[in-house]
């Protein structure tokens, strides 16, 4: 049995992938939506977020023989956790993470360490910002820049009841908020950056599969400045980015360990 930290589309076609191998596995998601992602492909599925404990427990209590954390790079607690469950239960852990985005010198891209500093950075800026990190940091941004004379914060994120309520909560207006579910074209960047006139784009290094390149790319042919939050930084030790490396690292893992449980 492996466990797989899942939750985006291409770690739903990893435990695929995994499955197609020989593997009993089980994918551990955070929301209904990508639960409802993996079962129509056939895989199953726990909902809920866990602690490194509630992980180590379930390892043990299902007898996992390794965990894949194929979460969300900026998931950040996620990892942490597994990766200490992981230790606690003494079963091998790989991580899988979307390709970096190739490091391209331009001078519309801004580079940042946190959430903060893009809000400190943005709120120097005069007119349309539009923010696609998500609702999870929306109060990091609403208040620094909600209520400034000079600028337009507009939010996009997932079309949920619960993000139409922190927008309120926080002051943003409805005209404000694009509630749309990617991913998105180039194209339809372009059109929505048009549409609202915008002139500060903020976004996550969350990788090509996650359409960062394409928010950039639409950004660039405009001639939008682009505001991007780093990475964190997770000493998650060997990390892959093809799924056959994380397939060739399970099985050469787990082979180890059934060698190493054979007495000399």
């Amino acid at each position: 049995m492996i466990l797989i930290l899942a939750g985006t589309s291409d770690a739903r076609e990893l435990a695929l992938l995994v499955k197609q191998a020989g593997y009993s596995l089980l994918t551990t998601v955070v929301t209904d939506s990508a639960a409802k992602s993996m079962k129509e492909a056939g895989l199953p599925v726990r909902v809920g977020r866990m602690n490194a404990e509630e992980i180590c427990e379930l390892i043990q209590r299902e007898g996992f023989k390794a965990v894949i954390d194929a979460s969300h790079p900026f998931a950040e607690e996620a990892s942490r956790n597994a990766l200490e469950g992981a230790k606690r239960a003494d079963v091998p852990y790989i991580r899988y993470e979307r390709a970096s985005v190739e490091e391209k010198p331009h001078p519309l891209i801004t580079m940042v360490g946190d959430y903060a500093e893009a809000a400190e950075l943005a709120a120097r800026h005069k007119g349309v910002v539009m923010l696609t990190t998500g609702s999870k940091t929306l109060q990091i941004f609403a208040e620094k820049l909600v209520g400034l004379p000079e600028v337009r914060l507009v939010a996009r994120m997932l079309p949920r009841k619960d993000n139409m309520e922190k927008c309120e909560q926080l002051g943003i207006e409805q005209k404000n908020i694009i509630a749309i579910q990617g991913p998105f074209s180039k194209e339809l960047n372009v059109a929505l950056y048009r549409q609202y006139g915008v002139t500060l784009m903020i976004t996550k290094e969350s990788g090509k599969v996650g359409s960062v390149d394409e928010k950039l790319e639409a950004a660039l042919e405009l001639g939008i400045p682009t505001i991007m939050i780093a990475r964190p930084k997770i000493e998650y030790g060997t990390v892959f980015s093809e799924f056959y490396q994380v397939l060739d690292a399970l099985r050469e893992k787990l082979e180890e360990a059934k060698t190493d449980g054979i007495p000399h």
